[in-house]
C-alpha cells in the first residue's frame, strides 16, 4: 500500500519556540522536501498578517518543485457569512496553490464555547468551505481539528462532523490528535471506527505531548490511514509535531509500506541535518535512525559483538538511512563514511588506506573543535583535496581587520580591510558593509575579482550561528555555517573559532576557494 507523507514543516514546525523561518529559509526548506520525496509541502497560511508566508506563494511557483505538491492551510468560514465571504478562503484561493487544506472543528466545546455558534451552523461551515474551496483547487483536503478528544466526547457529532467534510469534497479527512493526549490504542479504535462511516481517505496528524506522536501516526496506518502528516525532526509548539524522518524509516523499513521517499532513505540523515542548520536547531544526536549516537557504540561485549554478526546489535544497518557506524573507544570510527566521501574525489579508494586513516584522523580533530562536515560538504571537501595534494591555495590571506563604528547620528559602519597575497602580489582592499561579515565578504571579493572572476557570480545565500557546548558565555566557541551559490550549485562551508569574526573569514575563505576549484 502506498502512503503520502504530508509535510507542514513550514506551517506546523515554524510554531515551535526559537524557530522564525525567513522566506529564504523556507524556500530552501521547500526544496529539501522536494529532493527528498514529501507528496504534500504545506507552505504556510496565506494571510494579510503574514506576509512571508503571502511571499512563499509568490515565489514558489517560479521555482522547480516537481515531487511534490504545494498545499496552503487555513481554517473553514466564520460563522453566519458565505464561504464567497470569507477573507481566509479567498486568500486561500489568491495562494494558488494546488492544494487547498483547511481545518474545522469536530469538539462540540469548541463549536460552543470558542468560536460561539450553533452545532449545525459549524457543520454547514465545513461543507460549504470546502465546496468552495473545490471550485479553484486540484484537491481539497480537510483536517479535523481536535478530533479525537472530540469523538470521546460527542462521538456521534464528531462522526457528522467528518460526515460533512466528505460531502463537501474532502479528497482526505486528517483525523487531528490536536492536544497530543491520546494514546496508541485509542487511535487504533477510534480509526477503525471512522472507516465505519465514511468512505474517502483517512489521514492522521498527531502532536507529541506524551512522546507518542510516532507511534499514534503509525497505529492509524496500521487500521487503514494512507496519509500521514508530520514535521521534519518533529518541529512544533508545545511538544512538536509526528517527526517524520522517524515515520518514513519506520513505514518503509519496518513496516513494508511503499513511500516516494523510499530510494532516498540513504540520504535520510542528510535531509534531517539539512533542516536542522537552515532551521539553526541544534540536531538530537539521539534521534532514531539518523542520529550521531544512534549506531554508536562503547566498549566491550557491544563492540565485539557488532565486529562479528551487526545485526546482534543493531536493528538495521545504518547505510539504509545515510548514517554510519560507530565505535566510541577505536580509531574504526566513521572510515567508511570518510571513504564513501573521498570515493566522489578518488573513485575506488580503500578505507583502510593510509591516507583515509590520515584524513579520517584530521576529520576526528576538527569536529572535536566543533565542525560538523555532515551539513559542510563545501569545506570536507576542500578539507580532503588540500590533505590529498589535489588542490593548493590560489591565495595566501596576510591579514584582515574589522572596525564597527557608530557615529554621532547613530548610524552604525562597518569596515572592513583585508590584505592577500597572490603570487608575488601584494593585494590590500576596504569595503564598508551591513554588518562586519558583509565588509569581510565584500573586501574578499574586490581584493580577488580581478584575478578570479568566476567568483563575481557567487552570491551569499545564507549565515547562521550557534554556539557550541554548554559555555554559553561571551567566550564560547561558534560554529558559523555560510551557503554560497551560483547559477549552477549550492555549497556550504562551516568555520569554528571562539572568534565569530574569525569563524567567519575561516566559512568564507573556503566558500571562495571551493568556487575557485569547481571553475579550475
Amino acid at each position: 500500500m502506498l502512503i503520502s507523507l504530508y509535510d507542514t514543516t513550514l506551517r506546523d514546525g515554524n510554531q515551535a519556540r526559537g524557530i522564525n523561518f525567513s522566506l529564504n529559509d523556507k524556500i530552501r526548506i521547500a526544496h529539501l522536501l522536494n529532493d527528498f520525496g514529501a507528496d504534500y509541502i504545506e507552505g504556510g497560511w496565506p494571510n494579510k498578517g503574514n506576509p512571508t508566508d503571502e511571499e512563499f506563494f509568490k515565489a514558489i511557483c517560479s521555482e522547480k518543485i516537481s515531487n511534490s505538491k504545494i498545499a496552503a492551510f487555513g481554517s473553514t468560514r466564520k460563522p453566519k457569512i458565505k464561504a464567497e465571504q470569507d477573507q481566509i478562503l479567498q486568500n486561500l484561493v489568491k495562494s494558488e496553490a494546488p492544494v487547498k487544506t483547511i481545518f474545522g472543528k469536530s469538539w462540540d466545546i469548541h463549536v460552543t464555547e470558542v468560536i460561539h455558534t450553533e452545532l449545525e451552523e459549524n457543520l454547514d461551515m465545513i461543507s460549504s468551505s470546502l465546496e468552495f474551496l473545490k471550485k479553484h483547487s486540484e484537491e481539497v483536503i480537510y483536517d479535523a481539528e481536535h478530533f479525537f478528544d472530540g469523538y470521546k466526547a460527542n462521538p456521534e457529532y464528531a462522526i457528522k462532523a467528518i460526515k460533512r467534510a466528505e460531502l463537501g469534497g474532502a479528497e482526505c479527512i486528517v483525523l487531528c490528535d490536536t492536544n497530543g493526549g491520546t494514546m496508541p490504542w485509542e487511535i487504533e479504535k477510534i480509526v477503525g471506527d471512522v472507516f465505519k462511516s465514511v468512505n474517502c481517505k483517512i489521514g492522521i496528524h498527531c502532536h507529541n505531548d506524551t512522546g507518542l506522536a510516532v507511534a499514534n501516526s503509525l497505529s492509524a496506518v496500521k487500521v487503514g490511514a494512507v496519509q500521514v502528516q508530520g514535521v521534519i525532526n518533529g518541529y512544533g509548539e508545545r511538544c512538536g509535531n509526528a517527526n517524520l524522518i522517524t515515520i518514513a524509516a519506520d513505514l518503509c523499513l519496518k513496516m513494508g509500506y511503499e513511500l516516494k521517499c523510499k530510494n532516498n532513505l540513504p540520504r535520510l540523515r542528510y535531509f534531517s541535518l539539512a533542516v536542522d542548520e537552515v532551521a539553526n536547531v541544534q540536531s538530537d544526536i539521539r534521534a532514531p535512525f539518523i542520529g550521531e549516537t544512534a549506531f554508536a557504540h562503547k566498549g566491550g561485549a557491544h563492540i565485539d559483538g557488532v565486529l562479528k554478526i551487526s545485526k546482534s546489535f543493531e536493528h538495521i544497518e545504518p547505510e539504509l538511512v545515510g548514517n554510519s557506524r560507530e565505535f566510541i573507544t577505536s580509531d574504526q570510527a566513521g572510515g567508511a563514511l570518510i571513504a564513501e566521501k573521498l570515493s566522489k574525489i578518488l573513485p575506488g579508494i580503500d578505507k583502510k588506506s593510509k591516507v583515509a586513516a590520515e584524513l579520517l584522523e584530521c576529520v576526528k580533530q576538527k569536529e572535536n573543535q566543533g565542525f560538523a562536515f555532515d551539513t559542510a560538504e563545501g569545506s570536507f571537501e576542500m578539507l580532503a583535496r588540500r590533505h590529498l595534494g589535489l588542490y593548493q591555495d590560489k591565495f595566501k590571506t596576510l591579514g584582515y581587520r574589522v572596525i564597527e563604528e557608530m557615529g554621532e547620528d547613530e548610524v552604525h559602519v562597518s569596515e572592513a580591510s583585508v590584505k592577500l597575497q597572490i603570487d608575488e602580489k601584494i593585494i590590500h582592499e576596504v569595503c564598508e558593509g551591513d554588518g562586519p561579515v558583509n565588509a569581510l565578504d565584500l573586501a574578499l571579493r574586490k581584493a580577488l575579482v580581478e584575478h578570479f572572476p568566476c567568483i563575481e557570480s557567487v552570491k551569499l545565500d545564507d549565515y547562521k550561528v550557534r554556539v557550541l557546548g554548554s559555555k554559553v558565555g561571551t567566550d564560547a566557541s561558534v560554529r558559523v555555517w555560510i551557503t554560497f551559490g551560483d547559477s549552477k550549485e549550492t555549497w556550504h562551508t562551516a568555520g569554528v573559532s571562539t572568534n565569530i569574526i574569525e569563524a567567519s573569514w575561516l566559512a568564507l575563505l573556503d566558500g571562495i576557494h571551493y568556487k575557485i576549484m569547481r571553475d579550475e
